[in-house]
């Protein structure tokens, strides 16, 4: 098991938003959480990257590390766990180049940055076509394809996703997911947050259901899409 979350409790601004959350993850998988808006998505992968303390009791553990006694930066740098925030949180006043190349900051890897970079830029030509351009000038689609070049730029072995289709149009939305589905298939694994139930259960192996911080259902993906609740909940009847 790559990923193993146990018993995660997590309280920010006298709020506790996640209660006792268990769930695991096998290399190599996509898994996706789904749940309305507040039901505590984006806090566990805030929680699993460090950036949000987690609980008394909460145990995180990522290949046997125990992923609690890491700082946010060493969750990147030594575990390689990458996370691509909602929003993007680009450095708008630099290139695309400058960006991805800040990502590789804790590499010492050259010739594996330099392999890295060529998928990047395969996977979303785009990108190398604006090498030279300012992050901040780029549109909303070209931005998402940076933040997550970007993440993959780490040397990451997981990929935290917080809501990647957010302010796409229907077919930029398609195409994110099929390039994310190369970046799987290049070795990452993924745990996706993501409020387009059906797409990201169409996406995922495997998908979590939350319900006010706590998991409500688990299971395949496709029993997920055909569970009656699920459906009348998240995918519209």
């Amino acid at each position: 098991m790559q990923l193993r979350v146990e018993n995660l409790h997590v309280s920010y601004d006298g709020i506790k938003a996640v209660h006792g959350l268990s769930f695991s993850i096998e290399k190599g998988e996509i898994v996706c959480i789904i749940g309305a808006n507040g039901a505590g998505k984006s806090t566990t992968l805030r929680a699993i990257s460090r950036l949000l303390p987690a609980g008394k009791g909460s145990r995180i553990f990522f290949e046997d590390n125990d992923l609690l006694t890491y700082s946010a930066d060493k969750v990147v740098s030594q575990l390689g766990i990458c996370h691509v925030p909602e929003g993007r949180r680009l450095f708008g006043n630099l290139t695309v180049m400058e960006n991805l190349q800040l990502a590789t900051f804790a590499r010492k890897d050259h010739q594996g940055v330099k392999q890295d970079m060529d998928t990047v830029f395969s996977i979303f030509p785009r990108l190398k076509e604006r090498h030279k351009q300012m992050a901040g000038t780029l549109s909303g689609g070209e931005q998402q394809m940076l933040a997550v070049g970007r993440a993959y730029m780490t040397g990451r072995r997981m990929m935290l996703l917080d809501e990647p289709s957010m302010g796409l149009a229907p077919l930029m939305m398609l195409s994110m997911f099929d390039a994310l589905r190369e970046i799987n298939q290049t070795g990452t694994t993924i745990l996706l947050v993501e409020q387009n139930a059906r797409l990201a259960l169409k996406f995922a192996r495997r998908g979590y259901v939350l319900e006010n911080g706590r998991i409500v259902l688990e299971g395949a993906s496709a029993a997920l899409l055909g569970d009656p609740e699920v459906r009348k909940a998240y995918l519209g009847g």
